[in-house]
């Protein structure tokens, strides 16, 4: 009877664990950037089946990779560094222009319409997530309006 009890726990910690890994990212884009810019912005949605945050990430074409927010302040536009961002269960959380983003800081290149920029996105409990944000010139309140 113990080992039926000890092979369920174990297979039900299992299940546990694999939900967290499937996050699902959709819809990544990357903005077209001009020679000498410094830093690019990125969009997609994320959803995770269970309660998550993510971290942060890393991409082989910038130095840095950054969590960001944007929102206006009356007439003046504020974007800040976030630590985390929360993906409550089951709920899709957009990144779009004038909300939340993600910045590729210290771009080694132009990115160029067309261009794939793979991504390593880190988070609390699904660990990371590879997702490929295609550069694609959108509208500047493409899915957005503040």
């Amino acid at each position: 009877m113990k080992i039926v009890e000890l092979s369920l726990a174990t297979a039900l910690s299992l299940a546990a664990t694999v939900s967290f890994a499937q996050v699902k990212a959709e819809a990544a884009w990357a903005r077209p950037t001009v020679v000498g810019q410094q830093g690019g912005g990125g969009y997609l949605s994320l959803t995770s089946p269970a309660a998550d945050r993510l971290l942060g990430g890393s991409t082989p074409v910038a130095r840095r990779f950054e969590l960001h927010t944007m929102a206006m302040k009356g007439d003046v536009m504020e974007m800040r560094q976030l630590d985390a961002i929360e993906l409550p269960a089951g709920r899709k959380v957009d990144f779009k222009p004038g909300g939340l983003h993600v910045m590729f800081i210290g771009l080694k290149a132009p990115l160029k319409v067309g261009d794939k920029v793979p991504v390593t996105l880190k988070f609390e409990k699904a660990g990371e997530l590879k997702v490929v944000f295609e550069v694609a010139n959108k509208p500047v309140d493409a899915g957005h309006k503040p």
